[in-house]
C-alpha cells in the first residue's frame, strides 16, 4: 500500500531505516554506500531509497525538520511499512561547553518541550529512551572505530528560533545537545513495540558561536553514517 507521503509498495522498504532529516544525506547515503539501489518514494521531495550494505538490504529516507514530520514518516513505516528498526542519523547544537563540533552524541534519552505525547493520555510524564539495543550496538562499533563520542540525554525541541535564548537550564541538568526529532520517534516505536535510536553529528556549538556550513552538514557526517549503517547490518 501507498500512504499520502510515501509511494512505496510493499516490499520495497528493508526493515531497517535510516533516517536523515535532509533527504539530500539520505540520497547522499544511497549513492555513496549502498548498492542495487532503488528509490521507493519521491513524494514531497522526501526521497526514500533501499539497497543492500554489505549484501544486506538496507533503506534511508528523509523525514523532514521537527516532531510533526518526523512523526508522520515513522508512525507509518512502523505501523504501515512493518519496519522493525529506526535509526535517526541527524545534526544537533551542543549545549554542554565539552561537546564540539563533529562529536557523535547517542541519545540515550530526549527530553522535550513538545506535547507530542499528550496524545497517548498517560496520567504522567513519560520518559522517551533509545532502544538499548541499538544504543549499546552503535556505541560499541563506534568504539572499535576509535571515534569521540558521548551518550545521555539530548534536548528534542520544537524551537529554532527560542525567544528565551540559550537553553541554560538544560546545560545545568547535563542535557548534551539539541534537535528537534528524537523524542517523537522514540514515542513512536514505543507506542509500535519496535526499535528506535538517534544519532547525532555536532554541526553547531551554542557555548562558542562555531557551526558548519549548510554543505558540511549535508555530505561530511561520514562517521556517523558509518556507525549506522554497520548497525543496521547487524540487527
Amino acid at each position: 500500500m501507498t500512504t499520502t507521503h510515501n509511494a512505496a509498495k510493499p516490499g520495497d522498504i528493508a526493515k531497517t531505516v535510516l533516517m536523515p532529516g535532509d533527504p539530500l544525506r539520505a540520497k547522499f547515503v544511497a549513492e555513496n554506500y549502498l548498492t542495487d539501489v532503488k528509490c521507493y518514494n519521491e513524494v514531497r521531495g522526501m526521497y526514500g531509497y533501499t539497497g543492500l550494505y554489505q549484501g544486506k538490504p538496507v533503506s534511508v529516507q528523509g523525514h523532514g525538520m521537527g516532531m510533526p514530520s518526523i512523526g508522520i514518516y515513522t508512525y507509518e513505516l512502523y505501523n504501515m511499512y512493518d519496519v522493525d528498526n529506526i535509526i535517526r542519523i541527524g545534526s544537533a547544537g551542543a549545549i554542554r561547553s565539552d561537546v564540539k563540533i563533529m562529536d557523535l552524541v547517542f541519545g540515550m534519552g530526549a527530553c522535550t518541550d513538545s506535547n507530542y505525547a499528550y496524545q497517548y493520555g498517560m496520567p504522567g510524564t513519560y520518559a522517551p529512551i533509545a532502544t538499548y539495543e541499538l544504543l549499546a550496538k552503535a556505541v560499541e562499533i563506534a568504539e572499535k572505530k576509535g571515534q569521540k563520542y558521548f551518550v545521555g540525554n539530548v534536548l528534542s525541541s520544537d524551537l529554532f528560533y527560542n525567544a528565551m535564548g540559550k537553553p541554560k537550564a538544560w546545560e545545568e541538568m547535563g542535557v548534551l545537545a539539541v534537535e528537534m526529532e528524537a523524542a517523537a520517534l522514540y514515542l513512536n516505536a514505543a507506542k509500535a513495540k519496535k526499535n528506535a535510536l538517534c544519532i547525532l553529528t555536532i554541526s553547531d556549538e551554542l557555548h562558542s558561536g562555531k557551526e558548519l556550513p549548510p554543505h558540511e552538514r549535508q555530505v561530511s557526517f561520514t562517521q556517523m553514517m558509518e556507525v549506522a549503517l554497520e548497525l543496521a547490518i547487524n540487527l
